[in-house]
Order: structure tokens, then C-alpha cells, then sequence
């Protein structure tokens, strides 16, 4: 939630939203959020950090930017329950990458730009074996396919389909930034 005029609180998005490149959804914002925070040395941050861990420990996988996210999470973690979440979240991404080689926001959903670039960041950050650069190779291709004459990404909006100038954005960034971290992987 957020202060709105008048002081009330305003939600941004429902609760548990998939989320978009602009919006993120409440996973990958609470995921950023928690980043930014471990780096205050404040006592307000450090306590809003634990709880963002509380919240992400448990947070569900039922979309592929959570599951991305949660990979990203899990892998800074290092938690014993986060071991388990590592290996579930991996075999959903797995499970989820379409015949084009990239990823919806759901399993047997068509790929987007912006869930493709988030999973190729997860990935791009584990220790990769043949099998995992082979699903990084694909979803780079992905991208590399998707990528218009001028250099950016078609947006990606939800619901998918509108369109949206600073959707197309946000998608570039984050395609650009999947593409420079998945590099030689």
C-alpha cells in the first residue's frame, strides 16, 4: 500500500498480483524491497528485512515471475527450507519454458518478453551445468528473436495485449539486463 491523497492507504495492485515490468507484483517488489533494505544499517530496516524474509520464505510459486524471484531469494537465503525451494522453484521454471524457448507468466501460457528476461536473471546467478546453459541458450534466444528494429522489446502488459509506452520500457531494461547477466552462460 502506498499514502494517497488525503493520507489514506492505497493499494498499488491486488494482493498477490502476477505483476508487470513497471508494477513488478507484490513477489519481485518484496524481493527488491528486501535487497535494498540489507544494505541499511538502521534498526527500522533491519526489521522490515526480517519480515520481508518471513513473508518471501513462504511466499507461494504460482506464477512464473514468483518462481524466478524465489529462485533469486532462495539462492541468497541459505536456509534449510531454502534449499528445498531452490530445487521447486528450478523444476517449475524448467517445466514452464515454452517450445520457443522462453516463459509466460503461467506454465503452457506463450512466452513474453518480460517473464523470459526475470528467469534468465535467476538463472544467470546459479553455477550452470550443461543443463542449465542449454534452458539459459534457449531463453536468450527468446529474446534475441523478439528484440524490433529499434533496439527495444515489444511491452509486455497485463493483461497481455494492451500497450503501454512505459510497459515497452521497463521490458527493454529488463531484457537488457537478463541479456548482459546471461552472457557466457
Amino acid at each position: 500500500p502506498v499514502r494517497a491523497a488525503g493520507g489514506r492507504l492505497a493499494e498499488i495492485e491486488a494482493q498477490d498480483a502476477l505483476g508487470s515490468p513497471a508494477t513488478y507484483g507484490t513477489t519481485l517488489a518484496t524481493f527488491n524491497a528486501w535487497q535494498v533494505l540489507t544494505q541499511s544499517d538502521s534498526g527500522a530496516a533491519r526489521n522490515a528485512a526480517a519480515r520481508a524474509v518471513d513473508w518471501l520464505r513462504r511466499a507461494p510459486m504460482n506464477n512464473v515471475p514468483a518462481a524466478a524471484t524465489m529462485l533469486r531469494f532462495a539462492w541468497r537465503d541459505g536456509s534449510s527450507l531454502s534449499v528445498q525451494r531452490r530445487v521447486d522453484a528450478l523444476a517449475f521454471l524448467r517445466r514452464a519454458q515454452t517450445s520457443d524457448g522462453g516463459w509466460g507468466p503461467y506454465p503452457n501460457v506463450p512466452a513474453e518478453a518480460f517473464d523470459t528476461a526475470l528467469v534468465l536473471l535467476a538463472l544467470a546467478e546459479l553455477p550452470t551445468d550443461a543443463e542449465v546453459s542449454a534452458v539459459i541458450q534457449r531463453g536468450r534466444a527468446f529474446l534475441i528473436a523478439q528484440q524490433q528494429a529499434d533496439g527495444s522489446w515489444p511491452a509486455t502488459t497485463r493483461p497481455t495485449g494492451g500497450e503501454s509506452y512505459a510497459q515497452q520500457m521497463s521490458t527493454t531494461g529488463w531484457a537488457t539486463l537478463a541479456l548482459l547477466a546471461s552472457r557466457g552462460k
